[in-house]
């Protein structure tokens, strides 16, 4: 039964004869007789259904049908030759795609370094990143629409089972407030960072802008128990889901947040992070992914977030 799809070694003897212009010049080049080179072209041109060769006893001429289709060829047979060589990097992980999902505050300290060593040992891989809160990324990655996320700890329990993680950096929180509230509390009058530490019940009657508790139930709680540790309760001003959205209302006079050190890489006009004088627990930012399902890229993400995990310095 003749086939309908020429194979590629039929494509091969074509670019040979077109090149050559001479069937038995082709053959010694493909290292066979020419009888059976004759009956593969004649095969692949039924198989077309054109014509290909103008042949005489002494010339073999291209036909117009073939001048276009050779250049199509050979981009065939070169996406062809490439199949194995990208087989194997796709199996090494030194080539895909690495579906990634992270918090907010990871943005500010942790994420640009992971990224800058990934893209530096594995130039070839497409990373497709997206913003999302914790809750959310477990949620994408139990549906399989993620590859890995960067959330704070601790991950919500019902998963537990399917999800692998892996903690990577821990870092004290510090406190976001209006450059005019930290002058009133012994802060100087400049925005940024001020290493003279303040206390929350110097803040006590400044609403709190924090994450949603149905978002970020972790985080949420970690906050709520600053507060009580201190015998404060605070007073919720305003709620946001993104830590930009919270810095610009803290500089807004909103009120005063609670954020992950490494924020104050956020710089914003009218808003100065200082440490608290209370003790604080440290906020904890790991890699989650399917315990199932760790593609060839993935893992090489993971042994790069594990060397970023085991040189990770103490909070603080």
């Amino acid at each position: 039964m003749l086939s309908t799809t020429p194979d590629l070694r039929q494509l091969r003897y074509f670019v040979a004869v077109a090149e050559e212009k001479h069937f038995g010049r082709a053959a010694a080049r493909l290292s066979m007789t020419q009888p059976p080179l004759s009956q593969a072209i004649r095969a692949l041109e039924e198989t077309l259904g054109v014509a290909l060769f103008a042949r005489t006893r002494r010339t073999v001429e291209l036909t117009p049908v073939a001048v276009d289709l050779l250049p199509e060829v050979r981009r065939l047979l070169a996406a062809a030759d490439g199949l194995r060589p990208l087989a194997q990097s796709l199996a090494r992980g030194e080539a895909g795609v690495l579906s990634l999902a992270f918090v907010s505050t990871a943005d500010y300290g942790l994420l640009p370094l992971l990224l800058r060593d990934f893209g530096t040992r594995y130039p070839r891989v497409r990373l497709q990143l997206a913003e999302a809160t914790s809750d959310v990324q477990v949620d994408e990655l139990v549906a399989g629409r993620i590859d890995a996320g960067l959330v704070i700890a601790p991950l919500p329990p019902r998963h537990a089972a399917q999800l692998s993680y892996l903690p990577i950096a821990r870092e004290p929180l510090v406190i976001a407030m209006p450059t005019e509230v930290s002058v009133r509390a012994g802060g100087p009058d400049a925005d940024g960072w001020c290493d003279t530490p303040v206390s929350l019940a110097d803040l006590a009657d400044a609403p709190l802008v924090v994450f949603p508790r149905r978002l970020a139930p972790g985080f949420y709680d970690i906050i709520m128990d600053c507060y009580g540790a201190a015998g404060l309760t605070p007073r919720i001003g305003q709620e946001a889901i993104q830590m930009q959205t919270i810095v610009s209302l803290v500089s807004a006079g909103m009120g005063v947040a609670l954020v992950p050190q490494s924020l104050r890489n956020l710089r914003r006009t009218g808003v100065v992070y200082r440490p608290l004088r209370e003790a604080v627990p440290a906020i904890e930012t790991g890699l989650v992914w399917r315990t199932a399902q760790v593609s060839p890229v993935l893992a090489g993400f993971i042994d790069i977030v594990r060397a970023h995990a085991a040189t990770a310095g103490p909070p603080g």
